[in-house]
């Protein structure tokens, strides 16, 4: 039997930062992950000699004085992070848009698609950074995210003036803050937030929450880039740091059930019982609500059913012939075949290709790409066992012919494909039934109702992190959840 202050369930980023910032504060931690690699569903696996990112995706909080930037000099940890020039390259049949890491070249480059309105354009903008800019302070400054302290809630009085932009436009769409500024007729601008409203806020313009979808059109400018070796290199050089700080990380040791008991909960794991005082359980609430007992009493329904109305992913893994990579560096693209039909179901596609200088991750001459599309969850699951295989097959063979249009060159260079579903997603990373994403941020006052914004405690001294509560989506915000988290339980337990 082992005890420990802080048990930490799943090596998703939001349970790596949790065990690594309670390690800092001093917390005796052990971590259990089911997998034999850390990362989860943002993780770097190996299939046929051949190593894929599992999700496409960018990675963010890299940039100088950010979270994974600030780990990885106080622990030494060697990660090394590029910035992209392109950040994504965004196809469709009738124009690309090649994302600078700059807002205003990305501005400059709108106003020469056509149709373009100059003082719309700049209109539209001016209000989207102004919200921008006040919420991504928050991710800047962390203690201005809960737990308040005294010196925190002064700097929001400090800045609350910043904070109108934010108000103004609560319980009210992307696609509001568009039409307010008589753009909603041009199309470009509209594909340009939908494309980048699906892959952060996971839904699209019309129907997400104005201050995050304006919040994340900013994804892509702040601190956001490649790490060298994949996502997947990071988790494990978080692993390094719990280390580290005095944490213990137990690999493949599935936690199989935790029971509250005499104040003490007790953790059954396959290496054996695990006692802590406390716990914190990066997995969805309906995978916590079957490991504990006695039951949660609809602890976390809320989120549960938010859960459920988000998404899974289908997937492609392709090694190309590095020929026929179109840049050095590594890259991304956001394909979409028909500019009318939704960015779902493979008619929008992401496109995360290897950098030509990771020679690990594929054979001498080769490259790995990982492409992903959207698949809607409830649609999904009122198939048939039968059904389902099918419609993940015909989406699967939609994201290839979207390849094969907006992207003939990698397309033709393809040497090896492997696929996944949402039953994959669920077998390998035991996300409940394959949910990926998060919670989808459509309109509503729920996203800042206190226990939306506060660090999730389902029972005492049991708590939830992970991209379904606080913070949500993104790598960054997944971390910084976790450190939040952690600063609770250190504040509560001094």
């Amino acid at each position: 039997m082992q005890s420990a202050d802080v048990a930490v369930v799943g090596a998703g980023f939001g349970g790596l930062a949790a065990a690594l910032r309670l390690a800092e504060l001093g917390a005796d931690v052990t971590l259990c992950e089911t997998l034999r690699y850390p990362g989860g569903c943002a993780s770097t696996f190996t299939r046929n000699g051949y190593q894929f990112e599992a999700g496409a995706t960018l990675f963010s909080g890299l940039g100088e004085g950010q979270l994974f930037s600030n780990w990885n000099d106080k622990w030494s940890l060697g990660l090394q992070f590029e910035t992209l020039d392109p950040l994504v390259e965004m196809r469709t049949d009738q124009w690309s848009l090649a994302i600078p890491p700059d807002p205003n070249e990305l501005q400059r480059r709108l106003l020469e698609l056509p149709g373009a309105d100059a003082d719309a354009l700049e209109g539209f903008f001016h209000t989207q950074r102004e919200v921008a800019d006040a919420l991504w302070k928050l991710f800047d400054d962390p203690s201005l995210l809960p737990p308040f302290s005294g010196a925190s809630i002064l700097k929001h009085l400090k800045r609350s003036p910043s904070y109108a932009p934010v108000l103004r436009w609560m319980r009210k769409s992307l696609g509001d803050v568009v039409a307010h500024h008589r753009l909603e007729d041009w199309e470009p601008l509209r594909i340009y937030l939908d494309a980048v409203s699906q892959i952060t806020v996971q839904t699209h313009a019309g129907d997400a929450e104005a201050p995050f979808a304006m919040a994340a059109v900013d994804y892509f400018f702040r601190g956001t880039g490649h790490v060298h070796g994949g996502i997947g290199h990071l988790a494990w050089a978080l692993v390094d740091a719990i280390q580290q700080a005095g944490g213990r990380v137990s690999l493949a040791n599935r936690v199989k059930g935790i029971r509250r008991d005499d104040g003490v909960w007790r953790l059954q794991t396959r290496k054996g019982e695990i006692l802590a005082s406390t716990v914190v359980a990066n997995v969805l609430p309906q995978t916590m609500s079957k490991l504990v007992t006695p039951e949660l009493n609809g602890a976390l329904r809320d989120v549960e059913q938010a859960v459920e109305d988000g998404w899974g992913a289908a997937m492609l893994y392709l090694a190309i012939d590095a020929d026929a990579a179109e840049r050095e560096a590594a890259h991304h693209l956001q394909l979409i075949d028909d500019r009318s039909a939704p960015f779902t179901e493979g008619n929008h596609v992401f496109c995360s290709v290897s950098s030509g200088r990771e020679t690990e991750r594929a054979p001498p001459g080769q490259r790995t790409v990982t492409v992903s599309t959207h698949v809607p969850m409830k649609k999904l699951r009122s198939l048939s066992a039968d059904e389902q295989g099918e419609y993940v097959a015909a989406i699967q063979e939609k994201m290839r012919e979207t390849l094969r249009k907006r992207a003939p060159r990698l397309w033709r260079g393809k040497q090896f494909e492997t696929t996944a579903s949402p039953r994959t997603f669920e077998r390998f990373t035991g996300r409940h039934l394959g949910y990926v994403g998060g919670v989808p941020r459509r309109v509503g006052l729920q996203h800042y109702r206190p226990r939306s914004l506060w660090p999730r405690e389902a029972e005492r001294g049991l708590y939830a992190v992970g991209d379904s509560v606080l913070l949500g989506q993104s790598t960054l915000a997944v971390a910084l959840g976790g450190v939040r988290t952690a600063e609770a339980i250190a504040r509560r337990d001094t």
